[in-house]
């Protein structure tokens, strides 16, 4: 009338989950229950006897019970005395292992206990009664079955432990918590039911004499802290763990599901952009001002690295979590959609100032009122021209722009403001990781990889699934490839001269919001989409210590070079696509005297790389890194300025960029300008009223 349940106490075979860095072998974090189960098999002979003779030496021969013990622990359960217990490994599994049956000190459960042990004992092998006890019985030091106790108490395998060690770990199992790490009289105890342990096995005859006296009490090693998550691996685990969920896992099957799991991120790429972020920032900085990056494989769609701020201090990051305005860096998007709907680099659009738009209520502005005249897609890029791109937005048709952005990884419910006229000028609130993930749309030719965080997953009995994500074609090679080479435009002359990597070529794309409310710098090279902003967690102006107002084309541009100076340290250096020949050899300021293909502009450095721009001109960089002179530098330029600004064809060499939204206070004002003075390499946009 009492049946074995048919059912397990979900703690006695939690297994916890392990996760690891790209590498699969490095621990990022460990999750849940301390428990490996391991075959029988894989447990040396010697540690099985050394538990029998420890816990019941009658194990191979009884029934699941002992006479004399269960009428000591029932003399014990009705006195109320605490005599030496009787459970055999059998009962002592039947307590752990099934559900049903209770911890408490009761004639009933005993009872219940004991008829259970007589009929697993009648229905399986021994071996699987030991097996299951070994993986089931707690050790101590937070080690839930024997393969976690050795690598508690040794910091070694099961399998390898010698005579010695394996007496330890049966003789802990009788008080886990005095011999977990025992001192003076606990000491003395512990070494003790040692030597108990030893003598029972001579006595088993799974010693010899000789053997059992020639056995040293074992050295244990130092108990090991409660695994404890520090910096940027809070954020990593927080990530693995929302996408594990997104991909069906629940948060039982992470805890106690002996999961392995592969992530995506490289410890020295995550090391790598703390270090960007934390050398590059001034001391001083208001604690309010946040940094997110992040960097994105653009074949694989892989997060590799990101920074996400403090965890200590904020309750969010900075790379994932956080969203803000986009400004100029979403105005790629609205170029690759024109390009890859009939328009090409040579189409003209107006840069004129102001701009005006049946569906704005007021004329829309360039920086200080500035018109360009009939200016082509590079040139809109290069400089951000605000206008041109509210023109190409008009051309195109905003409905293909949002599509563009969707598809290139932008959610939908994040696209606002897709009617309004200023939309290809970044009214829409990203994160880093979405942006970084969008901008490597171009650097994957124009087809884009689910950004993710895990790369496989194998079960606690060994079957892996292997992440595949969803790719979307976003647009046509060309396209890609155009695009691409109008960002690289930004970086060689225009607005982003700040993220120029010596040895290899950059595209990117700077961005300022209404009053520095959000700053960002993304820039791609064939192998890697990198996103850099800057935004205060009250929304207030972006302001550093010896910078001042912060624009896309300094700080972030500085913390993206350095990072991706040492991700890229060592890579092969891969060229972009060559763009469409669309007639540059009438007039642009970018082929030189022979008309040949754009030049790469890229001269050695002098010193330790290109220097970045300074907001003035002779305020050193806080992160070491040399800076220029100002805009007619042409140290710093390749020779393209004169000491007037004029660059060598007549035009300004004018680093401003106008772009950019109002904030999200003032979004309901569908119309921007640009304000600020030239040469600085920075972006942004006011409104009319400021």
């Amino acid at each position: 009338m009492t049946p074995i349940p048919d059912t397990t106490q979900k703690q006695a075979t939690a297994q916890g989950s392990v996760i690891y860095y790209r590498d699969g072998k490095t621990v990022l974090a460990r999750q849940g229950v301390d428990r490996k189960v391991v075959e029988l098999d894989k447990v040396p002979e010697h540690v099985r006897e050394a538990v029998i003779a420890a816990e019941n030496r009658s194990f191979y021969e009884d029934a699941g019970v002992s006479a004399k013990g269960t009428a000591r622990a029932l003399w014990s359960t009705v006195t109320g005395q605490q005599l030496q217990g009787g459970s055999t490994i059998t009962q002592q599994l039947v307590r752990n292992y099934y559900s049903g049956l209770s911890q408490e000190r009761s004639v009933t459960r005993k009872f219940k206990e004991i008829l259970i042990a007589m009929k697993v004992d009648q229905s399986k092998p021994k071996d699987w009664v030991l097996e299951q006890y070994l993986n089931t019985i707690y050790f101590g030091r937070g080690a839930n079955g024997v393969q976690s106790a050795a690598r508690a108490y040794f910091g070694k395998d099961v399998e390898d432990l010698d005579v010695a060690e394996g007496a330890y770990l049966a003789a802990v199992i009788q008080q886990p918590s005095r011999f977990a790490d025992p001192e003076g009289a606990d000491l003395q105890a512990a070494r003790y039911r040692w030597k108990s342990v030893i003598d029972a096995m001579r006595e088993t005859g799974a010693l010899s004499a000789a053997e059992a006296s020639a056995q040293k009490f074992p050295e244990l090693v130092a108990p090991k802290k409660p695994f404890e998550l520090k910096g940027q691996a809070r954020y990593m685990l927080q990530q693995v763990t929302d996408e594990l969920n997104r991909r069906g896992y629940t948060d039982e099957e992470i805890n106690s599901g002996g999961l392995k799991i592969v992530s995506t991120f490289d410890k020295k790429l995550m090391t790598a952009a703390e270090r960007a972020v934390k050398a590059t920032i001034p001391d001083g900085t208001s604690q309010k001002v946040r940094t997110g990056l992040a960097a994105v494989d653009p074949a694989t769609g892989e997060v590799v690295a990101f920074y996400g701020g403090d965890p200590e201090r904020y309750s969010y990051d900075n790379a994932f979590s956080a969203k803000v305005m986009a400004g100029s860096t979403f105005k790629p998007y609205t170029l690759a959609a024109a390009l890859d709907n009939g328009f090409d680099l040579s189409t003209q659009v107006d840069g004129n100032s102001p701009l005006r738009v049946a569906s704005a209520d007021k004329p829309i502005p360039n920086d200080s009122g500035r018109s360009y005249g009939r200016i082509d897609l590079v040139q809109a890029t290069q400089n951000s021209v605000n206008t041109a791109f509210v023109d190409l937005g008009q051309k195109v048709g905003l409905d293909k722009v949002a599509e563009t952005a969707e598809k290139a990884g932008i959610p939908a419910a994040q696209l606002t403001q897709k009617d309004a006229a200023s939309f290809p000028l970044g009214v829409s609130s990203v994160s880093a990781v979405q942006n970084a993930s969008g901008f490597s749309t171009f650097a994957n030719k124009g087809v884009h990889v689910e950004a993710h965080v895990l790369k496989s997953v194998t079960d606690g009995e060994g079957h892996k699934e292997v992440v595949e994500p969803v790719s979307t074609k976003v647009i046509g090679e060309q396209a890609a490839a155009d695009t691409t080479y109008a960002m690289q435009q930004v970086v060689k002359y225009g607005t982003g001269t700040a993220a120029r990597l010596y040895d290899r070529p950059v595209a990117g794309k700077t961005g300022t919001t209404d009053d520095s409310r959000s700053v960002w710098f993304n820039g791609f090279t064939p192998q890697l989409a990198v996103a850099v902003n800057m935004f205060r967690d009250d929304n207030k102006t972006v302001t550093v210590p010896g910078y001042g107002t912060q624009f896309g084309g300094q700080l972030p541009a500085q913390i993206w070079r350095a990072f991706m100076t040492e991700a890229m340290a060592g890579k092969p250096v891969e060229e972009f696509p060559e763009p469409s020949d669309y007639g540059w050899d009438d007039y642009s300021p970018f082929r030189d005297d022979r008309g040949d293909e754009p030049q790469q502009d890229y001269s050695p450095p002098s010193d330790d790389g290109w220097s970045t721009p300074s907001t003035e001109p002779d305020e050193p960089s806080s992160d070491g890194w040399p800076t220029s002179e100002g805009p007619g530098d042409s140290a710093q330029d390749g020779g393209r300025n004169d000491q007037n600004g004029q660059n060598d064809f007549g035009r300004r060499g004018d680093q401003s960029e106008q772009s950019d939204p109002p904030s999200s206070q003032e979004a309901d004002q569908p119309f921007t300008r640009t304000d600020q003075p030239p040469g600085n390499g920075s972006d942004r946009t006011i409104t009319p009223n400021d």
